[in-house]
């Protein structure tokens, strides 16, 4: 979707920013023993250390490495939106681990065991997330702030 570098910086940070805050959640609820209206507010501590590395390791480094595993799945023939499916697992299962690892090491009793356990605890939440309700909603969001600009670019 995104056709520019800007439209990438922005896309990427969107996304970044509802993937982290829902993980975010998922992992208090977890450590908590469940959700409650505090939950919300507890997660948005983690927001500006998790959020930046997010955007960091997705522009530069996750993004160019999932396309190729992607792409032995589907071909680029395939509607639009099995391909952004296939991309989207791709990432999540680049992302997940990374991010579990750096959350392990940043706010755990770090270990190689704590690190798979949450790892392990964060992949469904991970692709349930990305792949239902935070991929939809930073697309439509995207969508409605470039709505003139990918217009005219798919008038040409």
């Amino acid at each position: 979707m995104p056709q520019t570098t800007f439209q990438r910086v922005v896309f990427t940070v969107l996304m970044a920013i509802i993937m982290v805050y829902g993980m975010i959640v998922y992992n208090v609820a977890l450590n908590t023993g469940g959700v409650t209206n505090a939950t919300f507010l507890m997660a948005l501590h983690e927001m500006p250390i998790m959020v930046p590395i997010a955007v960091v390791l997705e522009f530069f480094v996750v993004e160019k490495l999932a396309t190729k595993p992607a792409f032995t799945v589907v071909r680029p023939t395939d509607r639009p939106q099995i391909i952004t499916y296939a991309i989207s697992t791709m990432i999540v299962c680049l992302m997940c681990p990374t991010m579990s690892l750096i959350a392990t090491l940043l706010f755990k009793e770090p270990s190689f065991g704590m690190w798979v356990h949450t790892w392990g605890c964060n992949m469904p939440m991970a692709l349930i997330w990305q792949l239902l309700f935070c991929g939809p909603l930073t697309r439509l969001i995207f969508r409605a702030l470039f709505r003139k600009q990918l217009a005219v670019s798919a008038a040409h």
